[in-house]
């Protein structure tokens, strides 16, 4: 399933704010004419402040919750605070959670927002509140789900506040592909993290990525991977530096996805970052993740769904 909500593009933003709020539903319209509109879905659940805080202070859970954050911290955060904010987040972080169920039991979902990997513990930072992919990540553990996580950040930014979060979860592995020169100017460590320069290409980037995923696959045996799929990478991303091409972005989906398959290790995608004023040409870079869908599991999403 593609888990997709109305309220992920209807959020209220100053003229010309940075976040392209509206590629959530502009994507979700596009694959609406695609084959994979049959497996969209709109997530009714809501995350709750006990599942937030299994990875978050509570007092932070509270403050933002209640529209009692500091002027500084609202900064940081780079929305400004309002009702519409705190339904879109809750709203995202429970699709991660259902997605994520879904996927451990059916090979694969995806939620159509969520990779909000800034957001540490205590505190929000580059458009990200609270993290949904390691809230899912410690549910699965708490719950006795699974083992072993590993955590596929693949945006072009480091998941520092991932990093922080996870950084005693033994169970949990935090691997970061990203741009060495780039936001956050101050990287935490993650399990593994791989370091690209600026500029660098399809075939340094691919090859990494492989490396990448075989050492985590071969020393950790990964009973599901939640995969932040950002868009961010491709060359004409306004805050990337990387130059990969629309096909390498193409080419590094297909290859998450055909290596999950062929381990068979139930993958679970989120969107991640994208900037660009162009939303036309950045939902373009999105819809890659869902063309590779096709590819990589066309019994499935090349043909009807099973009533």
């Amino acid at each position: 399933m593609l888990f997709y909500h109305p309220c992920y593009s209807d959020l209220s933003l100053p003229p010309r704010h940075r976040f392209p709020i509206n590629k959530y539903r502009l994507l979700y319209q596009q694959l609406t004419h695609s084959s994979c509109a049959q497996w969209l879905t709109q997530s009714q659940r809501i995350a709750t402040p006990e599942q937030l805080t299994v990875c978050h202070d509570a007092h932070y859970v509270a403050q933002f919750l209640d529209g009692t954050l500091s002027a500084g911290a609202i900064k940081r955060m780079g929305f400004p605070w309002s009702p519409q904010l705190v339904e879109r987040t809750l709203r995202s972080i429970g699709s991660t959670l259902e997605a994520t169920e879904l996927a451990l039991n059916n090979g694969f979902a995806a939620n159509l927002s969520g990779g909000y990997h800034h957001a540490f513990s205590d505190r929000a930072a580059g458009f990200c509140i609270f993290n949904d992919l390691a809230i899912a990540a410690r549910t699965l553990i708490k719950n006795g789900q699974a083992d072993t996580v590993l955590l596929l950040d693949c945006d072009v930014h480091q998941g520092d506040g991932s990093a922080e979060i996870l950084k005693s979860d033994t169970q949990i592995i935090t691997c970061s592909l990203h741009c060495e020169q780039n936001f956050p100017k101050l990287k935490q460590t993650s399990d593994y993290d791989f370091a690209l320069p600026t500029g660098c290409s399809d075939d340094t980037y691919l090859a990494t990525l492989d490396d990448a995923l075989n050492l985590c696959t071969r020393l950790h045996q990964p009973d599901i991977i939640l995969y932040n799929a950002g868009a961010d990478i491709y060359h004409r991303d306004e805050l990337g530096h990387l130059d990969i091409s629309l096909e390498g972005v193409l080419a590094r989906d297909i290859q998450v996805l055909h290596h999950a398959k062929q381990h068979q290790i139930p993958l679970m995608a989120a969107l991640g970052g994208g900037y660009q004023r162009n939303i036309s040409r950045l939902v373009e870079v999105h819809q890659q993740l869902f063309v590779a869908l096709q590819h990589v599991w066309p019994e499935r999403f090349n043909t009807p769904r099973p009533q």
